[in-house]
């Protein structure tokens, strides 16, 4: 038997790319014609934030509808199929659709930013790269437009764009580290399966978090919290 320490990512990976990249192409056949109402509830979240920020409980709530359709009909309906741990992802998926549902929820003290600055500029531009870029630019470069990882339907984008919008929000009090975390579990998580599949989107999983916690970071120091 090998010691732990002879083994690589490559031998904990359960799927070949192609199986992982074929999956995408079933699913988006599977579940069709749910794009056609993710992508404009997605522009719709995007453009609350941009334009109506007092209105967004509206984008946390649709968020929260994407991570709890990904948990069921990606990660238990389908990824199951090839990961073990998909199970798991799911359980985490669900739970952070709860996270963000409370956050939305009347009562709550958790609000939008009051002013502008880049951490702003960087929260929209991480959700609309999640939702108009994210999904395009993975397919490059000889993946097929029906294997589109989109915003709301798939877990990469959703992740990114949640962090986008938590970073567009602020609560009161000590720093809330609960609903950043399973959107930067899944992106470390994400970022080591495409770099070990050699799929160059491991950059834009690794360094969106990045980003997001800087300017996250910068907000507080700025007194914003």
């Amino acid at each position: 038997m090998s010691e732990w320490w002879t083994y690589r990512l490559e031998d904990f990976l359960m799927f070949a790319p192609a199986t992982y990249q074929r999956l995408f192409g079933l699913y988006n056949a599977q579940v069709w014609p749910a794009q056609l109402l993710a992508m404009p509830l997605a522009l719709l979240a995007l453009w609350t934030l941009a334009r109506r920020p007092a209105r967004w409980r509206l984008a946390c709530a649709l968020l929260a509808a994407g991570w709890l359709w990904t948990a069921w009909a990606f990660h238990w309906q389908r990824y199951a199929g090839i990961h073990s741990a998909a199970p798991w992802f799911a359980a985490g998926f669900a739970l952070q659709a709860g996270v963000l549902a409370w956050i939305a929820r009347p009562a709550s003290p958790w609000q939008a930013s009051p002013r502008a600055g880049w951490p702003r500029v960087a929260g929209l531009a991480l959700l609309a790269c999640a939702v108009l870029l994210q999904p395009w630019a993975e397919l490059l470069p000889d993946r097929p437009w029906q294997q589109a990882a989109l915003f709301g339907l798939t877990p990469d984008a959703t992740a990114v764009g949640t962090l986008g919008l938590l970073v567009l929000l602020r609560r009161p009090g000590p720093w809330q580290a609960g609903p950043w975390l399973a959107p930067l579990l899944w992106c470390a998580a994400s970022a080591a399966t495409l770099w070990t599949m050699a799929m160059p989107a491991w950059w834009w999983l690794a360094g969106a978090p990045l980003l997001a916690l800087a300017a996250a970071a910068s907000r507080r120091s700025a007194g914003l919290r």
